[in-house]
């Protein structure tokens, strides 16, 4: 794993769905500004010499690992242990609906990131141990490596590969479309670059 390079994006924007709602293993798909972003990605990674490319199975990381790999002999791997978090009974509510369905939870899930499930789902512990499992056998090499996943995916893998608690997950800025960079040293992993936003062609 020693010198190995990470590639971990977001997927592209998403269709904007007015209210916001939560958004945990539902299909939504990319909007065009997400492909566009996709597309940057790809002319500005054109000289990364991949070896190994995996992804979320859900639509919307397929197409951004699809858009940005094109005109490659490669393909990314589709790994459910890449899903984004699984919010249950939450997914596709607005924070008011959750609030009058579900009464103290949304609080509850602040005082607890780690450890809350809502009604059906998974917590960000869940989560991250998952994710973990399907990053691992890809840090083995040959790297550079890229990984398209979610923005709750990525951040409880950023976690993890810092040691940070997941109390402190919400913290790490995960816009659609970015990029981070993490390389593993001696010393275990370090971020060389953290939510990267994608710029316009």
């Amino acid at each position: 794993m020693s010198g190995l390079v990470l590639h971990l994006l977001r997927h592209g924007e998403t269709v904007p769905e007015e209210p916001w709602r939560f958004l945990g293993q539902r299909e939504v798909p990319l909007s065009d500004t997400g492909r566009v972003q996709a597309r940057w990605w790809r002319a500005v990674l054109a000289d990364v010499p991949f070896q190994v490319a995996a992804c979320s199975d859900l639509a919307r990381c397929r197409e951004t690992a699809e858009i940005l790999l094109e005109g490659r002999n490669l393909a990314a791997s589709t790994l459910a242990g890449l899903r984004e978090i699984d919010l249950g009974q939450w997914d596709g509510l607005s924070k008011a609906e959750v609030q009058a369905r579900f009464p103290g939870q949304f609080q509850a899930r602040g005082a607890d990131m780690a450890g809350f499930r809502p009604a059906g789902g998974e917590s960000f512990q869940d989560l991250q141990e998952r994710a973990w499992a399907a990053l691992e056998p890809l840090l083995a090499g040959p790297g550079p490596v890229l990984v398209v996943g979610h923005a709750g995916v990525n951040r409880a893998l950023l976690c993890k590969a810092l040691g940070l608690p997941l109390q402190n997950v919400f913290r790490l800025g995960q816009d659609p479309g970015c990029r981070n960079i993490l390389e593993w040293g001696p010393q275990g992993a370090r971020v060389v670059l953290l939510n990267e936003r994608p710029g316009t062609l």
